[in-house]
């Protein structure tokens, strides 16, 4: 494709990025997986002594591999489009 192809396909919207082709299910079930293993790792400790570690810390720990995963298909639709498109 040419320069002016790629113009007049311009790359998919963020949110379709973001929220296509099952990413949030994807990114909700590794968050599921790896969030309780960083969990029992980080704060195991203070739960097996019947304490609970501060919300935010638990929230966090969650949500960041939700965000990478996230991340991660964003990057590589985008890669996949470059792809398709010859740019």
């Amino acid at each position: 494709m040419t320069t002016a192809d790629v113009t007049t396909h311009p790359p998919p919207p963020l949110a379709q990025l973001m929220f296509g082709d099952g990413t949030p299910k994807k990114a909700f079930l590794t968050a599921l997986v790896v969030g309780t293993i960083l969990t029992a790792i980080n704060h195991g400790d203070t739960i097996v002594q019947g304490d609970w570690p501060p919300v935010l810390k638990m929230f966090l720990t969650y949500c960041v591999p939700y965000c990478v995963t996230t991340w991660g298909a964003i990057i590589g639709k985008r890669a996949q489009w470059r792809r398709d498109t010859g740019d």
